[in-house]
């Protein structure tokens, strides 16, 4: 019996570098975010989830509620939570969201707060059945992703193994997303993620840079920086397993590609089955 196919969704993805142009009182180009609302449509409402901040989380908030209102957007509202909302009612506002974005912070606490709730099933479900835009900036676009890097910095990422991964939210499989990747010299520690994962790719996005993704599989590069792709399908000689040794990492023959504004590329579908 043939296996039914899984849809295309049909909202889109933006994933975002961190560092992007957003305070409303200087004049700097806020073309990335210029380009979310655009996406979510004429008159749209957007929900601001604050959750991956610890600190001043209002205060995230209202920075971009009043960029969002500069660039046209006069329906916001903010979404926070320290634990996990196993009964939140939040239904039908997301229902009514054209536009979900996750501010920055921590990608971990994000994915363990709304990890299995009905919240990220719904918001899951609107993305690929209701057309809903769904953005998140730094570790808010890093969560977006499967293999999700969670920590792994300094002398850390150099070391074999020393980088550690779990799941995001999957909304892209077999991708790995990391932010302010040029600024911070994170090119090592996603190497390391596709070393041990080398059927993936790992797409390093630069400071108020972002992808945009349609049809789950489409990318396109806007915004002042650029987004480098690791791609380790022919990689080769690499000493990922000796974790033991304290051993620096090791691999040969890693794909890479440097994109600027404007540039598209197709994530591939390596593990998904011909039916």
């Amino acid at each position: 019996m043939k296996k039914q196919s899984c849809p295309l969704p049909n909202g889109k993805l933006m994933l975002i570098g961190g560092a992007e142009n957003k305070s409303p009182t200087e004049l700097t180009d806020k073309s990335v975010l210029s380009v979310f609302i655009e996406l979510c449509g004429k008159s749209p409402v957007i929900e601001i989830i604050t959750t991956a901040g610890s600190e001043e989380v209002d205060d995230t908030y209202n920075v971009y509620a009043a960029c969002f209102n500069e660039l046209g957007v006069h329906a916001t509202g903010h979404i926070h939570h320290e634990n996990r909302p196993l009964n939140a009612d939040l239904a039908e506002r997301i229902e009514h969201a054209n536009g979900i974005f996750f501010t920055g912070g921590d990608q971990l606490k994000l994915t363990a707060i709304y990890g299995g709730t009905e919240i990220m099933a719904q918001i899951k479900n609107r993305y690929i059945h209701g057309g809903l835009i769904v953005a998140g900036t730094s570790a808010g676009a890093m969560a977006m992703s499967t293999p999700m890097i969670f920590d792994g910095t300094g002398n850390n990422e150099m070391v074999a193994a020393g980088v550690k991964v779990t799941t995001g939210f999957e909304f892209l499989k077999d991708v790995c997303v990391d932010t302010h990747f040029v600024h911070r010299g994170r090119f090592v520690r996603m190497a390391q993620v596709i070393a041990t994962n080398p059927a993936s790719i790992g797409i390093g996005i630069e400071e108020n840079t972002a992808v945009i993704v349609t049809e789950a599989f489409n990318c396109e590069v806007i915004g002042n920086g650029v987004v480098i792709l690791l791609d380790g399908e022919v990689s080769n000689s690499s000493n990922i397993t000796s974790f033991n040794e304290d051993r620096k990492i090791t691999i040969r023959d890693l794909k890479v590609s440097i994109l600027s504004m404007g540039e598209k590329f197709v994530i591939p579908c390596r593990n998904i089955p011909h039916l």
